[in-house]
């Protein structure tokens, strides 16, 4: 589990290596073509020279989602532009937001939006940001591969398999509004300096090397073990792991 923000406001260098200081791992923000919250190249470079990944969210309007069909056409065509613009590598993730708390009467032009938004964008990974309820819905219809969860309008539910969970809204922490999110792994996120590791090496390397008799250990050297682990982990751009004296 690792501890990261949403925010409407462009972080500046400063800002995120603060956010970076006080242990966050990532930033989601918007991924959208115009408008004073959109994620500029600049910006990323900021984020991702401070040590953060980012995490790109396509939103404009809070329901844009019942534009179903033509508007997730329209949506993902822009939010690939846009990735391409300012650098986001293909492979990694886009989540498109449903910020109100669809009904069930509704959960047909949200998947309709979500499928054409992901035949839009066969480049990158697709998400969606929602309630529990749209978390089901979409994940039931098959029609992307990451999954966001709010407690918005959740009633208490948190759904399984989700890779990112939006926890708290509208705190103010070094001097910006944010959400509180923590992630599981596989949330798609990215950086502009790149991975020098592919994912499915660095954990290879962990397996063959790291795992192998791990409860056998001594403390201190499973300790040292999870480190270098998450070192390697870090390098592929995957969450870090805390430390499990059982569980390798």
């Amino acid at each position: 589990m690792t501890k990261g923000l949403d925010c409407a406001t462009p972080l500046s260098a400063a800002k995120a290596a603060a956010f970076r200081a006080d242990g966050y791992e990532f930033a989601c923000r918007y991924l959208v073509p115009s408008g004073w919250k959109r994620l500029t190249r600049e910006e990323a470079e900021a984020i991702s020279e401070a040590g953060l990944h980012i995490v790109s969210v396509f939103e404009t309007t809070a329901d844009r989602a019942l534009g179903g069909r033509a508007a997730g056409l329209a949506d993902g065509a822009a939010a690939a532009r846009t990735a391409q613009a300012i650098g986001q590598p293909e492979g990694s993730a886009i989540y498109f937001a449903v910020d109100f708390d669809a009904s069930a009467t509704q959960m047909a032009a949200v998947i309709d939006y979500i499928r054409a938004a992901s035949e839009a964008t066969p480049a990158y990974a697709t998400g969606v940001y929602g309630s529990y309820a749209v978390i089901e819905a979409v994940r039931r219809a098959g029609v992307c591969s990451r999954y966001w969860q709010t407690y918005a309008w959740s009633r208490g539910r948190k759904a399984d398999g989700i890779h990112l969970y939006q926890y708290r809204n509208d705190i103010d922490v070094n001097g910006v509004g944010i959400d509180m999110n923590e992630s599981y792994g596989n949330e798609g996120w990215w950086n502009t300096m790149g991975y020098p590791l592919k994912a499915e090496d660095a954990n290879e390397i962990i397996a063959r090397f790291l795992s192998h008799e791990f409860n056998l250990a001594s403390d201190e050297d499973k300790r040292r073990r999870n480190e270098l682990a998450n070192e390697l982990r870090k390098a592929s751009g995957q969450a870090v792991q805390p430390y499990a004296p059982n569980g390798g």
